[in-house]
Formats: structure tokens, C-alpha cells, sequence
């Protein structure tokens, strides 16, 4: 899904840190672990280099109507670059060495040549940015059952569900995560009616159905539910911008709710909706006010530093898929260092196992769900211009980890990991 950082990554957000890149310090989640443990020796690198392989479908992906900017050609791999930097940081004071393979595939013939030679060449640490249906053709090749799959970059519920695999784990927040922080918050402002827009797009489909399940589980009242069918393209130049105006206006007309909730991540219509509505209405989901793992407006619990660093490498503003990149080299490295080893099983029981946890900037350390290979996270709330809130919200309180009342908790899930 393209969050709101991804539509802003070469907006304000840079230069309001540009300024400020002079003055930041570099410490890293590396160096901040140097300085507390103090040089160590280097009996780890003696079983060689802790191998990466970031592997990539560089397929066309959806492109807004409103963007008037192409996309950066390394969004993922440049928070993937960056981690490794972070981790060969680390790597100095324990005697470890890390290595980055970048393997980025045209078609999915491409994608799983290059990962089926890796995997023959004895490689077993994967960062995938992938569509879910190739990453489950790769998950479930035999020869990978004793590799690792970190996603990246997807956002589906169904490979946090009935499709889980215990060689895949997510980092970033499902679909379900994303809907229950935008609702929780909703319930906070007492915004408890809200209308559903949803796209044509099959993803529209799936963020709308985790929006009615959020609505159902928070108690917010989905009082219209409609699907959006005006193509505006269709129409002429001269009459464009008159003819979304009263369909959206038309579309409103004569329901009463407190927020719009729009399901596109496609962008095909979300950015119109704002402004255009029959009642003067927030419009959130998507577009407007939109849940993300990631911010370019997020400065705060340390982020600043990440997100200056990340400015000074990409030259440009961190996005969704970025960060998730950046999560997963950063969780092979925390696994490498706190084994003190190469050994891609011993990573693996540590990334699997109760101890791992990974600093993502966005307060307390992060875990993973060992019911179905999620990272635990917060999630942002933010517009074009400012961060608006972090959820799970005050109050949401849970019995174990405050934010695993974001998403599929443990008594609701459908993953069996054998």
C-alpha cells in the first residue's frame, strides 16, 4: 500500500530537515550498542560474513493521479543500504562483517532464479520485497525451509493468517494494524459514524474489509458503505474538476457521519475526496488522514537522527517501504550480534525466539508475535503537514503488549505455523 509518506517523500517534510542535517549527530541503534558494550573481540568473525540477499520484483506499481514526481528507483533498497550501514557500525566492535546482495528480478522468473541460486550458493538470510502470492511460491520451495524470509514491505492480513509460514515474518504493520489504530483513534475523538468509500482495485477490497472489521471491533458505526465508480479521466479538461465535485457532493449528499473513510490504495480518486464532500467532513483511510509505519512529519523518540541519516544517503524523505527494508537488515543484524554468530539457524531461533528485539524509533524495542511472525509496532497518524497522533491510543489497554491491541491478537488469529 503506498502510505502518506510515500506521496510526500520529496515534499515539505525535506525541507523542513534539510536545514537541520548539518547539526545531527549519527548515532545509530550500532552505535549506541558500541558505546554501551565497549569494544569487543573477534571471535565472531571467524565464521565469516553475516550474508544479506535483498531480493526485489521491479514490477510497475500503481502511480497516483495527483503525483507530479516519478518515484525514486531504490525505494526499499535504500533503507536496506542504510541498515547495512548501521550494522557494519556494529560489526567493527564485535569483529562481524556484513554483506548486502541485491538481487532485483524483472518478472517472477527472474526473482526466483536469482533466489534459487542464492539458496543453492548457501545463502539463507532473504529481505523480500514481494507481491504475497510470489513470496509463498518462494516460502514453500523445499530447499528454502531452512531459510529466513523477512517481508519487507507487504501489508496483507492473509500472510499474517491462514496463509502464514513459519520461514516468513512481517515488518510492517498488517492492514488490520493500520484500520484498528485509525479507529481507536476515531473512538478517542468520538468520531463514532463514519462513511466507507471503497476503490476498484482488488487492494481496495482488502483494506476496506479491515476497516468494517475494525469499525465492528471498536464499536464505530459504518452508517454508508459505498463503492466509488466515477472515472473523472473520462471526462473532459474543461468540465474535469466540476464533474468530481458533484459526484463526490452527490455521493454524501443526505448521510450523516463525523468522518469519510476511504479505501484506496491504488490512489485513483482518494486525494479528490477532501473539500468536495456534501457536509464538511474530515476525510481519512488512504488519503487524508492516513495510518503508516512511517513519517516524514515523524520527529520524535530519536526519529529525527533516522530521519536524517536517511535524507543524507537517499536524498530524499524515508518511506514506508524504506523503513520496512530498513527493519529487516536491521533484525538479521540485532539476531547476528546477540548470537555473536554467522549461522543463519542460530539467527533464526534468535529472531523467532523471546529475547529478539529490534529498536525501531518509535519507542520501546520492538518483538515479534511468535503466533504469526508480526512486528510488534506503534503506528503513525499523520496528514501532509503534521504527525496528528500514535496509536494503540490512551486507554486501549492489553493483558501482555499494549500494542497487540493493533491487529490480530493471539485468540483471533488463523495462522497454524507448524
Amino acid at each position: 500500500m503506498r502510505s502518506a509518506d510515500d506521496r510526500r517523500r520529496m515534499g515539505w517534510g525535506a525541507r523542513r530537515l534539510v536545514p537541520a542535517l548539518m547539526l545531527a549527530a549519527a548515532l545509530t541503534p550500532a552505535g549506541a550498542f558500541a558505546q554501551a558494550n565497549g569494544p569487543q573481540t573477534n571471535a565472531a568473525a571467524a565464521s565469516g560474513p553475516v550474508e544479506i540477499t535483498y531480493l526485489a520484483l521491479d514490477a510497475p506499481r500503481p502511480r497516483p493521479s495527483t503525483e507530479l514526481t516519478p518515484p525514486p528507483k531504490d525505494l526499499g533498497l535504500a533503507g536496506a543500504r542504510l541498515a547495512l550501514a548501521d550494522d557494519a557500525t556494529t560489526g567493527r566492535f564485535t569483529g562481524q562483517e556484513f554483506k548486502l546482495d541485491e538481487a532485483v528480478g524483472a518478472d517472477a522468473a527472474a526473482v526466483t532464479a536469482a533466489f534459487k541460486a542464492r539458496l543453492a550458493a548457501g545463502t539463507r538470510n532473504f529481505v523480500t520485497d514481494l507481491p504475497a502470492p510470489l513470496l509463498l511460491t518462494l516460502a514453500d520451495l523445499p530447499e528454502a525451509q531452512g531459510a529466513t524470509l523477512i517481508d519487507a514491505t507487504s501489508t496483507d492480513d492473509a500472510l499474517r493468517g491462514a496463509d502464514c509460514r513459519r520461514n516468513v515474518l512481517h515488518m510492517l504493520p498488517s492492514r488490520a494494524m493500520f484500520a484498528d489504530a485509525l479507529m481507536q483513534y476515531l473512538v478517542v475523538k468520538n468520531w463514532r459514524h463514519i462513511m466507507l468509500v471503497q476503490g476498484k482495485d482488488p487492494a481496495d477490497a482488502l483494506y476496506a474489509a479491515a476497516i468494517r472489521h475494525a469499525a465492528k471491533k471498536f464499536q464505530v458505526s459504518i452508517v454508508a458503505d459505498k463503492p466509488w465508480s466515477f472515472n473523472a479521466a473520462a471526462q473532459q479538461a474543461d468540465t474535469g474538476h466540476f464533474q468530481v465535485n458533484t459526484e463526490v457532493s452527490n455521493l454524501t449528499q443526505g448521510i450523516s457521519y463525523d468522518v469519510l473513510v476511504v479505501a484506496d490504495e491504488a490512489d485513483n480518486f482518494g486525494d479528490q475526496l477532501g473539500y468536495r464532500s456534501f457536509l464538511p467532513r474530515p476525510v481519512a483511510g488512504t488519503q487524508g488522514l492516513t495510518p503508516s509505519a512511517w513519517s516524514p512529519m515523524f520527529d520524535e523518540m530519536g526519529s529525527r537522527q533516522l530521519q536524517l541519516r536517511f535524507l543524507a544517503l537517499a536524498k530524499r524523505m524515508m518511506t514506508d517501504r524504506d523503513y520496512g527494508a530498513w527493519l529487516a537488515v536491521r533484525a538479521f543484524g540485532e539476531a547476528a550480534t546477540r548470537t555473536a554468530s554467522a549461522d543463519p539457524a542460530a539467527m533464526a531461533t534468535f529472531l523467532h525466539g523471546t529475547d529478539f528485539t529490534v529498536a525501531g524509533y518509535k519507542g520501546p524495542p520492538f518483538s515479534i508475535r511468535p503466533w504469526d511472525g508480526q512486528l510488534r509496532q506503534p503506528v503513525l497518524l499523520a496528514d501532509d503537514r503534521s504527525l496528528v497522533s500514535i496509536s494503540p491510543q490512551p486507554g486501549f489497554l492489553h493483558q501482555f503488549y499494549e500494542t497487540d491491541t493493533l491487529g490480530t491478537d493471539k485468540p483471533e488469529t488463523t495462522c497454524h505455523m507448524s
